[in-house]
């Protein structure tokens, strides 16, 4: 068996499971989750459609590089979104489509991790979402976690991180924006990071999973290909940007999303892909060209969760310390007492389950950045989000 099974750690949510069972509930509330991350807005009819009128297509085999006209339709999406020159992005040389950011982001590390001079190190944000240090365990890698606290506006203090570290480092995950906190690592951070990266050598892989989800429309997150192309890196040596469908779009079930970035990384990535056995159905091709090609539900999108965060936020305000994230769909406030204390009780006393914050971090250099905070993803519809927030505000005021 590989060695690396033994080490990882329960996922959060069968954490939360076992946390909660053999709990009485309150029989006369109904049940609200806020605890996984899953979109719950309706999936746009166009996209349906698309995916309909192409099910013929599930007698072909699809390649592992996918069609021309998906890796064009991506190519044209981000050069628009990230104010990228047209000719930087090749749809045949720095695009390749994946099933979900999930498994490219696991898939990466096996394909770049290096054991042959030693034990190499994957370093991740702390909270992280745990496929980075799942991938890292069964790549055969050391994980360090990098703590990512209020006191540095959750971005990774990357000063902090010893030298004899970085020369064992092979890869980077960053999660811009943010999960949990919604935190967008800045210029500054993005330019020091590249320069680590040049030094030492390693990759530098940006999950921008969340960069859809933003509460301004003149604001948009920066990611880490516009960062590149602003410091003079056009070629985007050693980086790499993990997309998806899923919360732009609210089509988690199609799994469909694509990395982006160093060609060299791609060509090499590819190689492993067609082992790996991970083609993109043909299709879900069709429907994820006709997503990437429209922005109005995503605007539309963006409205709903702007409309959540402002009347939760509201209601919580009086009891928790709790502002609009820079994106992403979550808060991430800290608690009046144990995180695991308040989710077990809240989900008793109010059928409210949140997921404790130490679930998604590990004890780093003397500390949990998770403890006593808690995630709560606003991904139900309005009223079901605000019917949640004024039961949280109760429990709070009658139990602290």
């Amino acid at each position: 068996m590989n060695s690396g099974l033994k080490n990882l750690h329960a996922y959060p949510f069968e954490r939360l499971t076992k946390l909660l069972e053999d709990t009485s509930v309150n029989p006369d509330k109904s049940a609200i989750s806020l605890a996984i991350g899953e979109p719950k807005h309706p999936t746009p009819d166009f996209i349906l459609d698309a995916l309909k009128a192409n099910l013929g297509d599930v007698a072909n085999y699809p390649t592992t590089r996918g069609s021309i006209e998906l890796r064009e339709a991506i190519a044209k999406w981000l050069c628009q979104r990230f104010k990228l020159p047209l000719t930087s992005v090749s749809a045949e040389k720095n695009v390749l489509p994946v099933s979900g950011t999930r498994e490219a982001l696991f898939a990466i590390a096996q394909t770049l991790v290096n054991k042959d001079s030693g034990t190499p190190v994957i370093v991740l944000p702390n909270p992280f979402y745990q496929i980075y240090e799942g991938a890292a365990l069964l790549a055969g890698a050391e994980p360090y976690y990098l703590n990512c606290t209020e006191d540095n506006d959750f971005i990774p203090d990357l000063s902090s991180v010893p030298e004899d570290i970085w020369q064992r480092c092979q890869l980077i995950y960053l999660c811009s924006p943010g999960n949990p906190t919604g935190a967008v690592v800045d210029l500054a951070s993005v330019k020091e990071l590249m320069a680590l990266a040049e030094k030492y050598d390693f990759v530098i892989a940006s999950d921008e999973c969340y960069s859809e989800i933003y509460p301004y429309e003149n604001q948009p997150p920066v990611g880490l290909l516009e960062y590149a192309n602003q410091l003079g890196n056009s070629e985007f040596k050693r980086c790499l940007v993990f997309h998806s469908l899923s919360k732009r779009s609210n089509v988690p079930g199609l799994r469909s999303g694509f990395v982006a970035g160093d060609s060299a990384l791609i060509e090499q990535f590819l190689r492993y892909r067609t082992y790996h056995g991970c083609a993109m159905p043909l299709h879900t091709q069709k429907a994820s060209i006709a997503a990437w090609g429209d922005e109005m539900h995503v605007k539309h999108n963006r409205d709903q969760y702007r409309e959540k965060f402002t009347q939760v936020c509201e209601i919580l305000k009086p009891v928790l310390e709790v502002t609009p994230p820079p994106a992403s769909f979550y808060l991430w406030p800290e608690l009046p007492c144990s995180d695991t204390d308040f989710a077990r009780n809240l989900y008793t006393s109010e059928n409210v389950k949140v997921l404790p914050g130490s679930y998604l971090s590990r004890d780093s250099g003397g500390i949990n950045p998770g403890r006593n905070r808690a995630r709560i993803a606003l991904v139900a519809a309005v009223e079901e989000c605000t019917e949640a927030a004024n039961r949280i505000k109760q429990f709070i005021q009658t139990t602290y």
